[in-house]
Order: structure tokens, then C-alpha cells, then sequence
């Protein structure tokens, strides 16, 4: 193996393009820790997230390339996650922060940013979920969890954790059917804490789950970190795209990235494989045109998502290959090739 270098390594992988972005792995910068000894050669490979739809498709190609180097045998990838520099949250140790918001209630906002939450962390991410829902804290309740742990003196306040997800929410602050009637500086300060005084550690994504509509928390929300992007859930009905725009025009102010849009009941699958769309059809691609951002899901109605969700185990674990299972884990994966293209544009 006389005379290979690090730059004929280099020189190969610079071949290799991300799928997504349809930049090459050097140029990302995604090359790291290039060693050779003999006839093996080893590197890391650090995509944007380990939750990467594509990373086995990425990490075979750059194997690939390298082999077909004069003399390599062997080729060893470790692969990890890392966000640029200048896009990174510096306040706290989070590397994407994405909030699923609606136009109105009752079009299954939580129940996408629960199991988005949960099938980001089954595909290796590490997740945090913010319930900020202060009308409708339902989270709790659809993962499974009814307290937070006990927060050690002197120390932030600990997440509860479930399926792998680290988990806040406004609910285990008030009793059970209590009405929670805050505004303003008072819910600002709220969101504030839930942010910067929870232990959230190191997390490639925290999911938060906002308020329908438009108001004081989305406004708080982004005076306190700088949103990734945010996930706008609809139904296929016009009179839900007619509130689900309001939620794209706040996002567009907010200068928030729309990664992209979710219709929820989208259809009733038939015995005979047929699709009855119940709500109609045609508002999820119709706001996403709006947005100019893409359909990342068409979901289906599915028993198993509602049983999921009262029972405290999301379909994405209780039943991932039921039709809503596989759905809400397609969906994470687009999510999550979405957020890698902002993160390098």
C-alpha cells in the first residue's frame, strides 16, 4: 500500500454524493478521522443525524469507492452525526429543534409529533419531546407517562423518559382536568423554563408539540431559540386548509422553515384494498403548494394510531407494520432528509 494518502481517500469519496442534497461527502465536510494502515482503511463518515433515511444506502457507496482504491482490502466506517457550526443552537446542546403546529385543533397534531418523536429515536436519533400544548396537553398521556422524575438539588429538572424519549410537558404542572388560563408574561416565562431549566443533554432533535392556531407560545417559543423548522398538520377538507393556512403565514413571519406539510385521515382502507377518503381529498398538496415545501405524508385513518395514543404505547412501537404504523415511520424518515437539506443549504 505504498504511496496511498489521505488525499487518495479524499479524492474517492469526493464521488460519493449525498442523495438529498446532491453534494459530495467532502464537500459537506462529512469526512473525518481518515486512517490508513496496510492495506485497511478507516473513517467516520458524520451525516447530519443518525436518524438518515439514506445513511446505509451513504455508507455502502463510500465503502464502495474506497475499495475500488489499488490495494485496499478493507474499509471501516464509523458512522456519526454533527451539524455545522453556524447552525447549531448554542443555548442548549440540541442540534434541530422542529415544532409540529396545526391551523386548529383536533386534526391529530399530537398524535404525529408523538410517534415523529418515537420513530426519530427508534432509527437511533437521540429525542426530546416539549409538549407545549397548553389547551390540550395530551402527550403524557400517549407515551405512557403520568410524572417526572425527581429533580436532584441544585440540579435543572429532569425529563421523564419513554420509548427513548426524553419527555416535558405543561400537564404534569396542573392536576388532571385543571384549566390552564395563562397569558402572556406568565406563559412566556413557562416556555422559558421548559427550555432552558429541563435537562434535556445532548439531543439531535426536540420535537415540540405547539398549541393549535396561532398565539402567545409560538411567539414565545421563537423569542427564546431560533426554530430548525416546523411540520404543519392538516386534514384533507377545505375548511381545515383554510385554518391550516393561518399556521403556514405565522410560520413564513416567524422566518421558520416549513420542512413541510402532513395530511392526517387521509383515507379509510377498504377489505378489498380500496381507498374511501372520508374527509374529502386534496388539502394537504394544496397547502404545501402554498407553503412551497413538500407533502411529506398522506396518513391513513387507522384504529391502531387511536388505540396507541389512549393507551400510552404510539402505534410506532405498539404496531409499526400496521398501515399507520409504517406511515408515521416514513413520515420521521422525510422529516428527517428534510432537516438535513435545510441544515445545508
Amino acid at each position: 500500500m505504498a504511496g496511498l494518502t489521505e488525499k487518495d481517500v479524499l479524492a474517492a469519496l469526493s464521488q460519493v454524493q449525498d442523495p438529498e442534497l446532491h453534494r459530495d461527502l467532502v464537500s459537506l465536510g462529512m469526512i473525518k478521522n481518515i486512517k490508513i494502515d496496510g492495506s485497511a482503511v478507516a473513517f467516520t463518515l458524520e451525516l447530519t443525524t443518525p436518524a438518515c433515511p439514506l445513511r446505509t444506502q451513504i455508507q455502502k457507496e463510500a465503502e464502495r469507492a474506497v475499495l475500488a482504491l489499488d490495494g485496499v482490502e478493507t474499509v471501516k466506517v464509523t458512522m456519526g452525526a454533527k451539524v455545522p457550526e453556524d447552525k447549531k443552537i448554542t443555548e442548549l446542546d440540541i442540534k434541530n429543534i422542529i415544532a409540529v403546529g396545526s391551523g386548529k385543533g383536533g386534526v391529530g397534531k399530537s398524535t404525529v409529533a408523538v410517534n415523529l418523536a418515537v420513530a426519530l429515536a427508534q432509527a437511533g436519533a437521540k429525542v426530546g419531546l416539549l409538549d407545549a400544548d397548553i389547551y390540550g396537553p395530551n402527550v403524557p398521556t400517549m407515551m405512557g407517562v403520568d410524572a417526572l422524575p425527581p429533580t436532584p438539588k441544585g440540579m435543572k429538572i429532569q425529563p421523564a423518559v419513554a420509548y427513548g424519549v426524553k419527555v416535558m410537558s405543561i400537564g404534569f404542572m396542573v392536576s388532571s382536568g385543571q384549566p390552564l388560563i395563562w397569558r402572556g408574561p406568565m406563559l412566556h416565562s413557562a416556555i422559558k423554563q421548559f427550555l432552558m431549566d429541563v435537562d434535556w443533554g445532548e439531543l439531535d432533535y426536540l420535537i415540540v408539540d405547539l398549541p393549535p392556531g396561532t398565539g402567545d407560545v409560538q411567539l414565545s417559543l421563537v423569542q427564546t431559540v431560533p426554530l430548525s423548522g416546523g411540520v404543519i398538520v392538516t386534514m384533507p377538507q377545505q375548511v381545515s386548509f383554510d385554518d391550516a393556512a393561518r399556521a403556514v403565514a405565522m410560520f413564513k413571519k416567524m422566518e421558520v422553515p416549513i420542512l413541510g406539510v402532513v395530511e392526517n385521515m387521509s383515507y379509510y382502507e377498504m377489505p378489498d384494498g380500496s381507498r374511501r377518503k372520508i374527509f374529502g381529498e386534496g388539502g394537504g398538496e394544496q397547502l404545501a403548494r402554498m407553503a412551497g415545501a413538500p407533502l411529506l405524508a398522506n396518513l391513513p385513518i387507522d384504529e391502531n394510531v387511536r388505540l396507541g395514543g389512549d393507551e400510552g404505547q404510539p402505534v410506532t412501537i405498539a404496531d409499526p407494520t400496521s398501515p399507520g404504523g409504517l406511515a408515521l415511520t416514513a413520515l420521521a424518515q422525510n422529516v428527517a432528509a428534510r432537516m438535513s437539506m435545510e441544515v445545508y443549504d
